[in-house]
């Protein structure tokens, strides 16, 4: 009919399984005549790039951004006698239900006076549960179960870092809401989770437990240089930029690179003066 197509992507697929093959043969005949495609990472581009057999010029890297009057941080700051580490997640293996089963008790262990808050939920719940009753962490693991997004905020403000344990991820908008509350995130380094924030503001470790343990013990030791009002003037500052140049490029209907690059210096904008 003529019309010109632009398709988003926003997960990661493989490539071995029979499930990722006849999905990946789908996208290649339905993106055969597409016009642009945008991705939320470079990492997510390269992923496309290869199961749909675009060409890589076709292809466009528009962050995923979020509502920051939404996400605000809470109006009084909290104290630190008590460190509150909040996780919200499908409690799925995807999601590394099963490495919080094991870093929860090791950084209860290492310090008294943190607590989890734990909202989501899923077929690895169980697992959770188990380990709060193996470890007697009852008054210290907090279980919410399924939370709605509007209450999302109210989850969050209760927290100083937010917890991803992800095994793949595209971007993982859960983070940008976290630190939009002017939380501090820990991460693992999967996808392009790595994209999504400046390095000063999330901690990055390997899906593994050891470090990611190792990460959370970085984390609590900035705790005290984070200022969750900057932290929130920043990603407003993000979501601004990439809102600019998803409309600059509908508007030029060319994904004229020089529309998208500057969702780039989001990375060098560090609020404040």
């Amino acid at each position: 009919m003529g019309y010109k197509v632009v398709f988003t992507d926003h997960s990661l697929y493989g490539f071995a399984d029979v499930g990722s093959i006849h999905m990946n043969k789908v996208l290649q005949f339905t993106l055969a005549d597409v016009t642009r495609a945008i991705c939320v990472s470079h990492t997510s581009k390269e992923n496309t790039v290869l199961r749909s057999g675009l060409p890589p010029e076709k292809v466009f890297v528009i962050p995923n951004a979020v509502d920051t009057a939404m996400f605000k941080p809470a109006q009084q700051r909290l104290g630190r006698d008590e460190i509150v580490i909040v996780v919200i997640s499908r409690l799925v293996y995807r999601k590394g239900a099963d490495l919080l089963v094991e870093v929860i008790p090791e950084v209860c262990r290492l310090y008294p006076n943190v607590r989890f808050i734990v909202g989501g939920d899923g077929p690895k719940r169980v697992r959770l549960e188990e380990m709060r009753e193996k470890h007697s962490l009852q008054d210290r693991v907090e279980m919410l179960g399924a939370v709605p997004h509007a209450s999302v905020r109210s989850v969050l403000i209760s927290g100083h870092i937010f917890l991803n344990s992800s095994l793949t991820e595209a971007f993982c908008i859960a983070i940008l809401e976290a630190a939009s509350c002017g939380l501090l995130t820990v991460s693992t380094r999967v996808g392009g989770v790595p994209e999504v924030l400046p390095d000063d503001m999330i901690v990055l470790a390997e899906p593994d437990p050891i470090d990611m343990v190792h990460a959370i013990r970085k984390a609590i030791s900035i705790l005290p240089n984070i200022d969750p009002q900057v932290m929130h003037d920043r990603v407003s500052f993000m979501w601004s930029l990439g809102r600019q140049a998803v409309l600059l490029g509908y508007d030029n209907r060319l994904f004229d690179m020089a529309s998208v690059r500057t969702v780039a210096a989001c990375k060098g904008y560090r609020g404040g003066a």
